[in-house]
């Protein structure tokens, strides 16, 4: 169930496909990654659903208007271990593989080619991942560390968990005892079961989605407590579409999807049949028909990054008039939120168009789709053939995974879930010196100075316009690291023998604790990620960026490397997350992070003028034939590369003080920092993964996070010698610059 608590969070790289809780990250977010934007404990019954960000094997060199042909990933092998590809081994002292560039490529044809087409070429990517590379590398580092930590703590169990350490190693050994969730069978299910099947009325119906705030299952809608974008001072209670068991609305419209949605309704009758529910095919079948129904009505995933069209505050009692069919004081009442006075509405039209539908779908299809929810949702919980039976159809036959995960990955990621915060705690004091953090505060101090340079020079903003820019850009808050506060866990109960249980008051706890923020002023030390996530973010209404302390490790910062690397790399990533402030859907919060328009009307109109052209270069991206990048669903991480590379290569430039650059193997400082960034993005990723991620993730494939940008920098052309006739070749005059 979607529990996003900062709807319009960017980050850099792309979250699970349940965007409420904090996991380790299998995939990235500068690209793809595990981490998603609230700290829910919904995975904490899940498998680690990542998303990791697509990246195409090097074909033909791309052209400005089209991209190389995304290639199938190599034939799985065993598991790499987590340091594979990026051991101490593979760097040059000086912190880039030289090794894994293809120099047969020239670089103004294909640059990602030239700078990772070779490790990319014999990147194999492991049996239980969806992708591989560097994001992956560090989240297996990361997931590691994290195991020995609940290794550490489950080794000694108690029957009646107190401390912090209790509970986490009881969570971990309850997950990963197998041999008791076989022997319980499906009895934990049986009083959710019984329930669903007591819904005799639309207002018990209402009521059971309401409920399902407290474990396993799903909604109509996705109902959160953030903070109102208006007030950022104050929390809101925002109201999203929901529904879907797809991955998104087009794999029920369109037809290269097909043959995933008719897989989704064999893999909805095998689990309904697993809890014996009466004519289980039937049953199937009208709930995906009801899903479908609802995903016709559902916003498209690009216009819903427009935080102006989200922002519907809406009385309790106009909504009720708008949608009368449906019983919203029952289902916000057994949410705990009976004094419900306004939401704030998402996508308003779809959410009303869903509480419709229900209405008029007949229960027994209901009732079966409550029932399918609640076993896929509890499936990681569940006996082997409940686990199987998921992993079938979500590992493989939508990602094409060839593999589960081991168990202790898997559990792992759902003590993470429950109790991210805890485990940070301990990882930081492990993994994460003063001197990093340090390190990571001068560069972020360089970049936002080079970012002021950039906004004081701007030539096509106003006076106005950049007065009000600066003044956001003062205010900007960069936290890394860790919160400046640990999240209090005493309130959880956890068993040693009940791994359903645990899973299901894990997301009872987060709800609870997020209720529990109404009517209290907005917490600004509260983080949508652990410390443990190999992630980043731009959180709007807080103007704040965060870096947790997994990303800042090779190849993204080794304080050991060039300053040149660094400054592609980490510093690009800085850069990445602070111009997210000022991307298409940043840029409508001020300074204090309120959502209204401080911009004169001349300055966003030529704002608007530059994404549209650079968004129309990506929209002529094809990785497969006939599937296309959308330029406005990635329009904000486009912005954001584009400028977080072009303050890197700034940044940089000024920490030089005037000096000539080093050579370093016969490559320049500002080549160094152009491969610094495209090191990052070497990356491979499974064909069915790839095209999904081309569907629901707001991040371009990695080969064009590196080419893109830099073919629409000036400083490339003169670092690599850029000519026309070069495949990436751009004519200055049709080269976007907007930061």
């Amino acid at each position: 169930m979607l529990r996003a608590r900062f709807p319009h969070a960017a980050r850099l790289a792309l979250p699970g496909r349940r965007l409420g809780l904090m996991l380790l990250l299998s995939g990235t977010i500068l690209a793809p990654v595990l981490p998603a934007t609230s700290a829910s404990a919904q995975d904490a019954a899940q498998s680690n659903k990542s998303a990791p960000s697509p990246a195409p094997t090097p074909g033909p060199a791309p052209a400005p208007g089209s991209a190389p042909a995304a290639t199938p990933a190599q034939p799985p092998a065993a598991a790499s271990t987590p340091a594979s590809g990026f051991s101490p081994d593979s760097f040059r002292p000086w912190g880039f593989n030289l090794s894994g560039r293809d120099t047969s490529v020239k670089p103004g044809d294909n640059f990602f080619g030239y700078s990772d087409g070779t490790y990319v070429r014999d990147l194999v990517i492991p049996s239980d991942h969806t992708s591989w590379g560097a994001f992956n590398i560090l989240a297996e580092l990361s997931r590691t560390r994290v195991q020995d930590i609940l290794k550490e703590v489950s080794a000694h169990p108690v029957a009646n968990p107190q401390s912090i350490e209790e509970k986490l190693g009881a969570f971990y050994a309850a997950y990963m005892d197998e041999a008791k969730i076989e022997s319980l069978g499906t009895a934990p299910l049986g009083p959710d079961l019984d329930a669903i099947r007591a819904v005799k009325d639309r207002k018990a119906f209402a009521a059971i989605l309401g409920d399902a705030q407290h474990g396993y299952g799903t909604s109509l809608f996705s109902l959160s407590v953030q903070p109102d974008a208006k007030d950022p001072t104050k929390y809101a209670i925002g109201l999203g579409q929901g529904g879907l068991g797809l991955p998104d609305r087009d794999y029920y419209l369109k037809p290269e999807f097909a043959a995933k949605k008719q897989a989704y309704e064999a893999y909805a009758a095998q689990m309904l049949s697993l809890v014996h529910w009466p004519d289980a095919a039937t049953a199937a079948k009208k709930l995906v028909a009801f899903e479908a129904a609802i995903a016709k009505t559902n916003w498209a995933r690009a216009d819903r990054r427009d935080p102006d069209k989200t922002y519907n505050p809406t009385r309790l009692d106009a909504l009720e008039k708008a949608a009368p069919q449906f019983d919203w004081q029952s289902y916000f009442a057994a949410a705990d939120l009976p004094h419900v006075d306004s939401v704030v509405l998402g996508e308003k039209s779809a959410i009303l168009a869903a509480a419709k539908q229900a209405s008029a779908t007949d229960l027994d299809t209901l009732r079966a789709w409550l029932a399918f929810h609640l076993v896929d949702d509890a499936a990681p919980v569940l006996p082997r053939a409940f686990v199987d039976a998921n992993f079938q159809f979500e590992g493989k036959t939508l990602s094409g995974q060839p593999e589960l995960e081991p168990r202790w990955k898997r559990a792992v990621g759902a003590t993470s879930g429950a109790m991210g915060m805890a485990l940070g705690k301990v990882y930081v004091a492990r993994y994460f010196p003063p001197e990093e953090k340090a390190a990571m505060e001068k560069l972020v101090g360089e970049l936002k100075a080079a970012f002021r340079v950039r906004l004081q020079n701007l030539s096509w903003m106003g006076d106005a316009t950049k007065k009000q820019a600066l003044r956001k850009l003062d205010n900007h808050l960069i936290q890394i690291g860790y919160p400046n506060k640990w999240r209090d866990y005493s309130g959880l109960v956890v068993k040693p023998d009940d791994a359903y249980g645990n899973g299901k008051r894990g997301v009872a706890f987060e709800w609870a604790y997020w209720v529990g923020h109404l009517g209290h002023p907005v917490d600004r030390d509260e983080w949508d990620m652990t410390p443990q996530t190999v992630n980043a973010y731009n959180n709007p209404p807080f103007d704040e960026v965060v870096f947790p302390a997994a990303i800042l490790q090779p190849p993204f910062f080794n304080k050991d490397a060039d300053h040149a690397i660094n400054y592609g790399a980490i510093g690009g990533v800085i850069g990445h997350e602070m111009t997210h402030s000022f991307d298409d859907e940043g840029r409508k919060f001020d300074e204090k992070g309120r959502l209204h328009d401080w911009w004169t009307a001349a300055d966003a109109k030529r704002f608007a003028e530059r994404a549209a052209r650079l968004g129309a270069q990506f929209d002529a991206l094809e990785p497969f034939p006939g599937m296309h990048v959308n330029g406005k669903l990635t329009m904000g991480e486009n912005i954001a590369d584009l400028g977080g590379l072009t303050l890197a290569l700034d940044a940089y430039h000024a920490s030089l003080g005037g000096k000539e650059a080093p050579v370093l193997d016969g490559l320049t400082g500002d080549q160094r920092v152009f491969l610094g960034w495209a090191q990052v993005w070497r990356q491979k990723v499974r064909e069915d993964r790839a095209k999904m991620l081309l569907v629901t993730d707001p991040h371009s494939p990695p080969m064009a996070r590196v080419n893109m940008p830099m073919h629409n920098i000036d400083g490339w052309y003169k670092a690599w010698n850029v000519k026309p006739g070069d495949k990436l070749y751009l004519a200055p005059k049709d080269r976007v610059q907007i930061w």
